[in-house]
């Protein structure tokens, strides 16, 4: 299936040198599904919806400040590709082109309602992150912002002090707030506004009650919560009966990245930040993690997922770099991450965390009939 039928002509072309306050104005009147950023006619990069509705940077701020870089994409190309390239680019719409021509946009939801009805073949637990960051209720504000941007996620269930489900804690969460508050309080300073943020109670902020899924609940059910609602992802709970159990969270995201799943025989790397790989290639990562599976026969890798995250300590002018290793595999998850100077030396040093944590696996069942059903079913589409 490509994307010929689901992308869409209806997008606002803007130039990268133009006032916000011009583009927002324009975003309003014609609503329409995303801005593309232009810089001498050509391409440049595109903005979000939510960013630049939510954003508070002046209006005589030029637009390619919220511009974001997101790859080309062909009109006549596989959905499952443009899957992989809106989740390596961090980026929920990519511009569509026809030859030379910029045609149109993609976006991911548009993408996850064509193919809503083959996701029936996949259970919640089977993609959902088992990893979950959560945060206390009465934690402050300014911890939760740094554990955002420390793991790179975009939500945070927060717990009571039995840790049970209380709410969720989202960064749009956390823009409205400074949204509304900016409404409330006007222009000027507002240095002491944001610091009183920041020494708020997670409570204050967070989402109650949660919207959630269990981990037995079809991912087409989940993926029609979250449209109907207008999320991103929801927390996923072990069952209804037991509804206060942070067991993980489900993204719009970790659904694309389902889509990417590739036949027996043919691993599929999907690397988020690439833009930081500097010393280390697409190739030599899948060769590493190539080398680990190698090593154990009885583990098949259906998909692996590396994430790149880039702290702003630096050593002789290279920048930290975080990076995590996520395996799904015939005998389920399996994770790592390391730290080191370059994209290189994070890499490697999450590889051997991940290795040794392959030799602890013990008495994990085995998961192989979801991939054979979604390939089945995405070769329906």
């Amino acid at each position: 299936m490509d994307i010929s039928d689901i992308a869409t002509p209806e997008y606002i072309e803007v130039d990268a040198g133009e006032r916000l306050g011009k583009v927002r104005s324009i975003f309003e009147r014609e609503n329409p599904k995303g801005l593309i950023v232009t810089r001498d006619g050509e391409y440049a990069g595109v903005i979000g919806e939510r960013d630049l509705v939510r954003s508070r940077i002046e209006d005589d701020t030029k637009a390619d400040v919220l511009m974001k870089s997101a790859p080309q994409v062909d009109r006549t190309e596989d959905v499952r590709e443009v899957a992989r390239v809106l989740v390596e680019g961090g980026t929920k719409v990519a511009p569509v082109y026809e030859g030379e021509k910029l045609w149109g946009i993609i976006t991911a939801d548009a993408i996850l309602e064509a193919v809503l009805d083959s996701l029936d073949a996949l259970t919640v637990e089977q993609i959902q992150t088992d990893d979950v960051m959560t945060i206390g209720e009465k934690a402050h504000v300014g911890q939760a912002i740094n554990r955002l941007r420390e793991h790179g996620i975009s939500r945070l269930p927060v717990v009571d002090d039995e840790n049970s489900l209380a709410g969720v804690l989202t960064t749009h969460d956390i823009v409205d707030f400074v949204v509304r508050d900016a409404d409330r309080q006007g222009r000027g300073d507002r240095r002491g506004d944001l610091d009183r943020m920041l020494d708020l109670p997670v409570y204050d902020l967070m989402t109650s009650p949660v919207l959630t899924t269990t981990a037995d609940e079809t991912v087409e059910d989940a993926v029609r919560t979250m449209l109907d609602n207008d999320v991103s992802g929801l927390v996923v709970t072990p069952t209804e009966a037991d509804d206060e159990t942070v067991a993980g969270v489900l993204t719009k995201t970790d659904v694309l990245r389902a889509l990417t799943f590739t036949e027996e025989g043919q691993m599929d790397v999907q690397i988020t930040n690439v833009a930081l790989l500097d010393t280390i290639t697409r190739e030599e990562i899948v060769e590493g993690i190539t080398d680990v599976a190698d090593k154990y026969q009885k583990m098949q890798v259906h998909h692996a997922h590396v994430r790149f995250h880039e702290h702003k300590e630096k050593l002789r002018g290279t920048p930290l770099i975080q990076c995590q290793i996520r395996l799904r595999t015939n005998h389920g998850q399996i994770a790592g991450s390391g730290e080191g100077y370059g994209a290189d030396h994070a890499f490697h040093v999450a590889a051997d965390t991940l290795e040794r944590n392959v030799l602890e696996l013990k008495g994990l069942r085995a998961d192989e009939q979801y991939r054979g059903q979604l390939l089945r079913k995405l070769g329906e589409l």
